[in-house]
């Protein structure tokens, strides 16, 4: 794909704003774009900064309040077939089967062509996005990855010159979003349309796109520096870990969106100490009944960790009878390291975290925590889940205050005041902390419950993707928020996650899990990178690419439910084996 020197699509200082007076929202402001003629442009941006706006107008959705779009050199005024666009949400009619939601585009668009014609037209598509064995199905009887599919395929059966794609895979999970990566990529090398991609991850947009343009955040947000992909196609998500120009673009692309992102930050700081005092959590206090697997690992020569897995077993009853989700999880963890654990979905990794946080019993085995065993919740263990799960009607502010108050009882109102006003300003909400949790945006939310975990002091941190329901752009920052708190206090760390360069950014240690049933470690990385980290001086490190590439390679063994083969294990230890030995070499020569 490229540009022909034919210009399909123009906008002239574009702007659109919403509301009147004082409630008036300026959304876009002087958005100026040129789409060459089968060019795939992929435009990247923040949450809220009028990504899904600028796709209303060049849909002819909604109308600019200035400037002009131009398509094949004509005004936009209404929607146009010819113009197709893909939204998130899939927005298929429940009552028809996925034949006749696509042929439901191809008739209303291809009225002239015979019945036959239309009919094949709709079947080609169908096929395309592999679904023909699913023709007959209703949008309830698929997945949320087959759902999009349906969409795909229903706007390239109304063969536009123009597609337009809203953000099309943001709402799947990441394994799903990948594979639909790759087949789009696909579809798209063989149907040659000129795109417009809307999406909030680098790697999907380098992956697809000839041309990647950040929108700058709002308000009047508007279109930034331009990047050329110059990677031969067909691209291989596995073969460009290895690219020198996919490292160097993918590091000065993120760097200009922090950049970016960092222009827009508020004051995080008011200039309050944190007070002296002692949690319920720090008191002594006896160690109870220890569990048999504990006693007789303990008296073993292995030093004992501060928190230790033992056989750690879960099984669910079911109608067919016991499954085993878990079986025979073992770890043992360093007071202050920080563990992410890995894996497809259905591999356990919840389950493992939700009975550390005493929230699911254990079916077998025993966790231990500072020489104590886990048995139900309790405060020595704070929890952030993908929702955090605020009391809509309190501010910010009194959110916090509900665990402090519970937990330093000893404290005055005052010192309790400052833990909560304390850790609302380290994560970047010291001028929000007034505001009701219903009027927070989903990543300021997840800044509460960041800070609610802190400032319970806890003896272990549990993280259960808690950035999952975020922009991938929302989520950077908040790993760096994440990140500068965890250094000021190294609480000791378990973070679920199924992203692979955030467990390699949070993690001393990177847990795989194999897939379930019967769920176990299937592989544990050490991560030897300097601390304190930072994402823009990870992605120019001489190691981070070879961590990626073999927690991908291990991801990969195990797509779809497969068993890793002996070559894959193999291959994974050797690139293991060779990046240690270069690591070791490297340290040897800086101490000379």
């Amino acid at each position: 794909m490229g540009n022909s020197g034919v210009n399909i699509l123009s906008t002239r200082g574009l702007a659109k704003g919403f509301g009147e007076g004082a409630s008036r929202e300026e959304i876009l402001d002087d958005v100026n774009l040129e789409v060459g003629e089968g060019e795939f442009i992929a435009i990247v941006g923040f949450s809220g900064s009028g990504k899904s706006t600028l796709i209303s107008l060049l849909a002819g959705l909604a109308t600019p309040e200035k400037g002009e779009i131009l398509f094949k050199g004509e005004p936009v005024h209404g929607t146009d077939p010819k113009r197709g666009v893909v939204f998130q949400n899939y927005s298929l009619m429940p009552w028809l089967s996925v034949y006749d939601n696509v042929a439901l585009a191809t008739n209303a668009v291809h009225k002239t062509v015979v019945k036959e014609v239309r009919k094949e037209l709709t079947w080609r598509y169908i096929d395309m996005v592999g679904l023909s064995h699913a023709a007959d199905r209703k949008p309830a009887e698929l997945s949320g990855g087959m759902r999009q599919r349906v969409s795909v395929a229903r706007a390239l059966a109304m063969q536009p010159d123009l597609l337009l794609l809203d953000e099309p895979l943001s709402a799947l999970d990441a394994l799903t979003r990948s594979k639909l990566q790759d087949e789009f990529a696909a579809i798209c090398e063989t149907e040659k349309k000129t795109i417009v991609l809307i999406t909030n991850d680098v790697d999907e947009a380098i992956l697809l796109a000839d041309r990647i343009i950040p929108l700058t955040p709002g308000p009047k947000a508007t279109l930034g520096q331009s990047f050329a992909v110059d990677i031969a196609r067909p691209r291989d998500r596995a073969d460009m870990n290895h690219d020198a120009e996919f490292i160097r673009l993918r590091g000065e692309i993120t760097e200009y969106l922090m950049n970016l992102g960092e222009g827009r930050k508020g004051s995080d700081d008011i200039g309050i100490e944190l007070p002296d005092v002692v949690p319920i959590t720090q008191a002594p206090g006896d160690t109870g009944k220890l569990p048999e697997a504990y006693l007789k690992a303990a008296s073993s020569p292995i030093e004992k960790g501060f928190v230790e897995f033992f056989e750690v077993k879960k099984v669910y009853p079911t109608p067919k009878g016991p499954l085993t989700v878990v079986d025979g999880f073992d770890l043992k963890m360093k007071k202050g390291e920080f563990i992410s654990i890995i894996g497809h979905s259905g591999c356990g990794k919840s389950t493992v975290l939700s009975m550390a946080a005493g929230l699911n019993p254990i079916s077998g085995g025993g966790i231990i925590l500072d020489g104590k065993e886990v048995s139900g919740a309790g405060p020595e263990r704070a929890v952030v889940f993908q929702a955090p799960s605020l009391m809509p009607w309190l501010t910010a502010r009194e959110n916090v205050a509900l665990g402090v108050d519970r937990v330093y009882p000893a404290a005055s109102a005052a010192e309790r005041k400052d833990i909560v006003e304390y850790y609302l300003s380290r994560v970047g909400l010291a001028d929000s902390m007034h505001r009701h949790a219903a009027d927070l945006s989903n990543g300021m939310k997840q800044r509460v419950g960041i800070a609610r975990a802190f400032a319970l002091s806890p003896k272990l941190l549990l993280l259960d993707e808690p950035f999952g329901m975020l922009d991938s752009l929302t989520r950077w920052e908040l790993q760096e928020v994440l990140m500068d708190v965890w250094k000021r206090t190294e609480v000791t760390t378990i973070c679920v996650t199924h992203d692979v360069d955030e467990a390699i950014l949070l993690a001393d240690r990177v847990v795989m899990m194999s897939n379930g049933p019967n769920a176990r470690i299937g592989n544990i990385m050490e991560v030897d990178l300097p601390r304190p980290r930072s994402r823009k001086a990870l992605l120019s490190h001489p190691d981070y690419y070879a961590y990626r590439e073999e927690l991908m390679e291990f991801l990969e063994a195990y797509e779809g439910g497969a068993n890793p083969s002996e070559e894959q294990l193999k291959s994974i230890s050797e690139k293991r084996a060779a990046r240690i030995a270069r690591q070791t070499r490297n340290s040897l020569l800086a101490a000379e």
